[in-house]
């Protein structure tokens, strides 16, 4: 670990601030989910194999390096190459990265710290580890867009949509193709990165986070997205042949 990161993490621990969390956000270099924690008082380190596009505490390297510090929160962001559904057609010998990519989501998942959530679009993770808990749409926080986005969570809630808005246009499947394709579709909408650190920046105990509700609205349906989008990744590795 190198001295700048060591510092941070040290910034980190000496607070004493009351509902301060230390939030690690991990494979992400753009900074949106970090800032929006740190606007809202929390202390956040982004951390990705490339510098961070905007100034804020970033560490530059794997984040296995980070990932047994005292942290309350973690949302990550992994490659989605040889996980997401529109890439099915090419899974097909491709096999060991794919195994290496879902072997990483388990380490994240089994890492040891009390929240975390992880997104990634409807693919594999879904049919070699488990179901999400929760599929959000950029619609539902006030970006009139879709992109279907898989949340697993761990000692977490459902987000709960903050502004539904008019729009179903898949914005990010139309970018133009270039050097920067995959870094503009990998991007958080700022909506969502506000809504995780409003819903998810002060959960008192681990007790509280629990989704315990009957109500099928309040979880907005996310099981029945998450079947849809589920069922149309099964058909389409039905007609591929794509090794899942």
């Amino acid at each position: 670990m190198n001295s700048i990161l060591q510092e941070l993490i040290s910034s980190f621990s000496s607070s004493q601030r009351h509902n301060v969390m230390k939030v690690l956000v991990a494979c992400e270099y753009s900074g949106i989910v970090r800032d929006a924690f740190i606007k809202r008082g929390h202390q956040a380190i982004s951390c990705d194999l490339i510098p961070t596009e905007y100034a804020g505490p970033h560490y530059q390297g794997d984040v296995r390096d980070l990932l047994n510090e005292d942290w309350d929160l973690m949302i990550a962001h992994p490659p989605c190459t040889y996980l997401t559904i529109s890439g099915a057609r090419w899974f097909k010998g491709r096999e060991k990265q794919q195994q290496d990519a879902l072997n990483f989501i388990r380490l994240l998942m089994e890492s040891p710290i009390p929240r975390i959530a992880i997104e990634n679009p409807i693919g594999v993770i879904s049919t070699r580890i488990r179901k999400p808990d929760q599929i959000i749409q950029p619609w539902m926080f006030g970006h009139g867009e879709t992109k279907a986005t898989c949340l697993w969570l761990k000692n977490l809630p459902t987000l709960k949509p903050t502004k539904i808005v008019s729009g179903r246009v898949p914005k990010v499947h139309y970018a133009a193709p270039g050097p920067n394709r995959a870094k503009i579709r990998s991007l958080t909408y700022s909506g969502i990165a506000k809504a995780m650190a409003k819903q998810w920046g002060y959960l008192e105990s681990l007790s509280e986070t629990r989704n315990t509700s009957t109500n099928p609205s309040d979880r907005f349906d996310s099981q029945a997205h998450a079947d849809y989008g589920l069922s149309r990744f099964r058909r389409l590795y039905r007609s591929t042949g794509a090794w899942v």
